[in-house]
């Protein structure tokens, strides 16, 4: 607590406790003038003396310290030295061709000191495990995503080149690997489902870069499963997830940094922030502040297990196409779907590939899916979301429309899902491969 709060705490006790008598309360009132007038009448008084005492020839007009010795440890810094020493920073390297551009502008090749760009990407990350002698580190996968090199930047301020293990862009997760002799400190993280709305949550990053690490701000938990949208480098919705919400201040450099709670454990990867709403070219733009969101503990733990594990997350597949309902005409859902009218939202089948586990189902072009393994489906995010709930060898329950009658198929998912089969686009009017 400050001292500002102390004082305020003190001045409140006193006013809210049982009050005098009027003619005591006056009383009082007195006496603080009386006592304001007693000591301005002794300034006036005693000034001469005053003056005497500090305006001599020993007076030097000069400064000093006080020789007391404040020491405070808040939980708050309790927390934080416990994990501090365990985020890095992360610079991720990416060099491009730039010979073909110049070609273009001036008809000519350029040197090979020229024919390439490199550009940097900086986010955070934190140590959790030393395993012989590597040490592994959690960051955002949109950190490193095309680099070809890089590094991570210590606690200490020492470099270090790192190796991919493992990434997953569905969950923006990824893992690197470093040499641990140099690593002092790793993380521990905490259960996530325990957490409680109001309580004091930490985030430690490099927000705008390295120039800043190991940057500490605190809030609080604003909601403990907030789910959103995710959307690719173009804007486009690929999938929804379920994240943890925070004031506490997060910036661009910040993604893959540590949320702490106040037992220095790791509760969350902050992975996004909500900057505004509306275009912002529009009039009705919005700026928002303090709406951080990260990636729940217990899931970080689930997916850097299998990168490490396998360096990727294994996921089923449908292996079919498919488009929103949300962007079928009124008259095609009627003439070529034959939906009911009461059949407003889903997913249209619009190829179903030979190694697809749909492909003796009964289910086929134009087919309506409104329903995986329990969970309602809604659009392509709602179809991914319910369907990487499962595993390779589940079978699950499909709800379709077929020619505007409901059915249901039981599906073995034996697909696994890859860069082929997996779709990238949901707002696209051409369909893609799910």
């Amino acid at each position: 607590m400050s001292k500002n709060e102390q004082f305020d705490g003190e001045t409140t006790e006193v006013n809210s406790g049982n009050r005098p008598p009027k003619k005591n309360k006056l009383g009082k009132v007195f006496l603080v003038a009386l006592c304001a007038g007693v000591i301005g009448g002794g300034a006036v008084v005693g000034g001469y003396s005053l003056y005497q005492n500090y305006s001599g020839s020993d007076a030097q007009g000069t400064a000093s310290t006080s020789n007391i010795s404040v020491n405070v440890s808040t939980q708050t810094t309790k927390a934080f030295n416990k994990v501090k020493n365990a985020v890095v920073s992360v610079e991720a390297y990416t060099e491009s061709d730039s010979s073909s551009s110049l070609e273009d502008l001036f008809g000519q090749s350029s040197d090979s000191s020229e024919s390439s760009q490199t550009s940097t990407s900086e986010g955070s990350g934190v140590i959790y495990k030393k395993s012989g002698n590597y040490a592994y580190i959690v960051t955002n996968n949109h950190v490193i995503s095309g680099a070809n090199k890089v590094e991570i930047l210590l606690a200490s301020g020492k470099k270090l080149s790192a190796t991919v293990v493992g990434t997953d862009s569905v969950t923006d997760l990824a893992v690197l690997k470093i040499k641990a002799t140099d690593v002092k400190q790793v993380a521990t993280f905490g259960n996530s489902d325990n957490i409680k709305v109001g309580e004091t949550a930490l985030a430690i990053g490099s927000p705008l870069g390295s120039d800043y690490a190991t940057s500490l701000t605190q809030g609080i938990i604003s909601a403990k499963s907030r789910t959103i949208d995710v959307t690719d480098s173009n804007g486009v919705t690929t999938g929804q997830a379920t994240v943890i919400q925070t004031d506490a201040a997060i910036n661009p450099g910040n993604s893959g940094g540590p949320l702490v709670n106040l037992q220095g454990q790791v509760i969350g990867i902050n992975s996004m922030k909500l900057s505004s709403t509306g275009s912002s070219s529009s009039s009705s733009s919005t700026t928002v502040e303090g709406m951080g969101f990260a990636i729940p503990s217990n899931e970080v733990v689930t997916i850097i297990n299998q990168l490490v594990k396998n360096g990727k997350v294994v996921r089923p597949a449908l292996g079919i196409s498919l488009v929103d309902l949300s962007y079928v005409s009124e008259s095609a859902r009627t003439s070529t779907l034959k939906l009911p009218s009461s059949v407003t939202s889903g997913v249209v089948v619009m190829k179903v590939e030979s190694n697809s586990p749909l492909a003796d189902s009964g289910i086929s072009k134009y087919d309506v899916i409104t329903s995986l393994g329990g969970t309602k489906v809604t659009s392509l995010a709602t179809l991914r979301q319910a369907l990487y709930k499962h595993k390779i060898g589940d079978t699950v329950e499909i709800e379709y429309y077929h020619e505007g009658t409901k059915k249901t198929a039981s599906v073995k998912l034996t697909l696994e899902a890859d860069d082929s089969n997996t779709t990238t686009s949901s707002n696209s009017e051409s369909s893609s491969a799910e």
